[in-house]
């Protein structure tokens, strides 16, 4: 569970109870069952953090909504000062490829928060895209934005 990722190495808190990993979250705060995808999500969000100086108080991990009657649950949302939704992340454990199917994924959760930026990572690819609602048209980033580009731009949301 605990792989190299395409990111920068960071000390995470792991821990094993009754024969469990369990590894911390900093915007949970609190220690969640380690799974491939756990391990993924929790380097990127100290990437966000630590890398691209995303304030860990404006993220939200696994944050549930109901769209259609359907529950659904992203894996990172991440907010601007003025509380408006910036950008979804979609995580992935790093045996999973990053397919159209997962792009469809975050879209679909896009329809509810319609952010202006959407993140698709296994850990090992980085995928970030920029919307642009006016044309109907996205476009791919090179590297993912840091939070003051995200924060601060005139979008539409």
């Amino acid at each position: 569970m605990i792989t190299n990722l395409n990111l920068p190495e960071f000390r995470i808190p792991v821990r094993s109870q009754e024969g469990k990993l369990f590894v911390f979250d900093p915007v949970r705060k609190k220690y969640v069952r380690l799974t491939s995808e756990e391990w993924v999500r929790q380097n990127f969000l100290i990437f966000l953090n630590r890398v691209k100086e995303y304030p860990l108080s404006l993220m939200q991990v696994e944050k549930e909504f109901v769209w259609n009657k359907l529950s659904m649950r992203s894996d990172i949302l991440v907010f601007s000062n003025d509380g408006k939704p910036r950008m979804i992340v979609e995580c992935k454990a790093p045996e999973v490829p990053v397919t159209d199917k997962v792009f469809e994924q975050v879209a679909r959760y896009n329809l509810r928060y319609r952010v202006p930026f959407l993140v698709v990572t296994n850990g090992l690819v980085h995928y970030c895209c920029e919307m642009d609602y006016d044309l109907g048209t996205y476009r791919f980033l090179e590297d993912i934005p840091d939070y003051k580009t995200i924060s601060e731009g005139d979008f539409i949301s």
